[in-house]
């Protein structure tokens, strides 16, 4: 079976207050938009399609000719932002995910429980769902009788019953990919935002007779968006716990990791002892048995197994013009790592 995926990152950010595009504001040291093609990269896809809008340009340059590309020139909508892909996509057999561009804490087996949830029921569309105790924002999660998806409510046009209800979109999606571009043009606009809703396509596959899944996350935070300064400082929180958790796991010792801050890509040996107010940035290797910190910062640089780092120590391409080398120490010994000093 092709597994296609489109993804939505044609939007403004207007609440963002930035002239650099939403989706490309860094999380863990990568663009929210580098995060998303990542994970999707691991399925092995048979289409993987961004739509782009504004601020084009600096997607194209960040993803270059991994992705196809489709535009969105006006906003219209997620319904109509999907749509923008119909002349890639829409005579491809399979099934196709949509997701954000701004939800780079979706994990990739997620998404495969999602496929394999959505092609055991043998779904039209199958919703990614999770129970949050505030749903404020969020679209509600309307079942029939039967458990059965009904459809997807969003919150300006929300009754207040509706409301209540805590089992909200991720805004993550399975479809049958040509019964959803079929059933796209039937959208209407009809709603408090005058916009084209992409959840409005569950309804309208549910009146032909089709079956709407849901596969409901235990971790409620993996559909997490960002719409402004304040959820992504929330959101880059999420995911430097989940980054410390898992050099932890493997073996890492961190005194304090709420004032530890590591990015995505770095990599760090076991028995490593990491002090706080510690940051290691970029595509940084630290090695087997080392001491970093306390207050150093690494960027992009190899440390050597059996390092110490001292405080208050800078490594790496601190300021531009500014290089500095890593001395590596010998196995089973300490060395010390002299640096220029941060603190200034």
């Amino acid at each position: 079976m092709n597994i296609h995926a489109i993804v939505l990152a044609a939007g403004k950010g207007t609440r963002m207050n930035s002239s650099l595009y939403k989706v490309m504001h860094p999380v863990c040291g990568k663009p929210m938009i580098e995060h998303v093609t990542l994970l999707l990269e691991s399925l092995s896809l048979h289409n993987l399609v961004v739509v782009i809008g504004h601020g084009a340009e600096a997607v194209k340059e960040q993803l270059g000719n991994r992705v196809q590309y489709a535009y969105q020139h006006e906003q219209l909508g997620t319904g109509h932002a999907v749509w923008m892909a119909n002349h890639l996509l829409a005579d491809q057999e399979g099934v196709t995910i949509v997701i954000n561009g701004d939800t780079p804490l979706v994990k990739a087996d997620t998404l495969r429980k999602l496929l394999e949830h959505h092609q055991s029921k043998q779904a039209a569309a199958t919703v990614l769902t999770s129970i949050v105790d505030e749903p404020t924002g969020y679209g509600r999660i309307i079942r029939d009788e039967n458990g059965d998806v009904r459809r997807i409510v969003e919150e300006k046009d929300a009754t207040l019953g509706q409301k209540k209800v805590r089992e909200i979109s991720t805004g993550i999606f399975c479809f049958d990919n040509q019964k959803l571009f079929q059933t796209l043009p039937q959208v209407t606009n009809e709603n408090a935002q005058g916009e084209y809703y992409l959840p409005d396509v569950l309804a309208l596959l549910q009146e032909q007779g089709n079956l709407i899944g849901a596969y409901a996350t235990d971790d409620p935070t993996e559909g997490t968006g960002v719409n402004d300064r304040v959820q992504l400082a929330h959101l880059e929180l999420l995911l430097r716990k989940r980054i410390n958790e898992r050099h932890m796991r493997n073996g890492v010792t961190m005194v304090d990791p709420a004032t530890t801050y590591i990015d995505s890509d770095v990599e760090i040996g076991r028995d490593t002892v990491i002090y706080p107010g510690t940051v290691l940035r970029g595509n940084s290797q630290i090695g087997e048995g080392c001491q970093i910190g306390p207050h150093v910062q690494v960027i992009d640089t190899k440390v050597d197994d059996f390092t110490r780092i001292p405080p208050f120590t800078a490594v790496g391409d601190v300021k531009k013009g500014n290089k500095l080398r890593a001395v590596g120490g010998a196995a089973g010994r300490e060395e010390i790592l002299v640096t220029a000093d941060a603190r200034r």
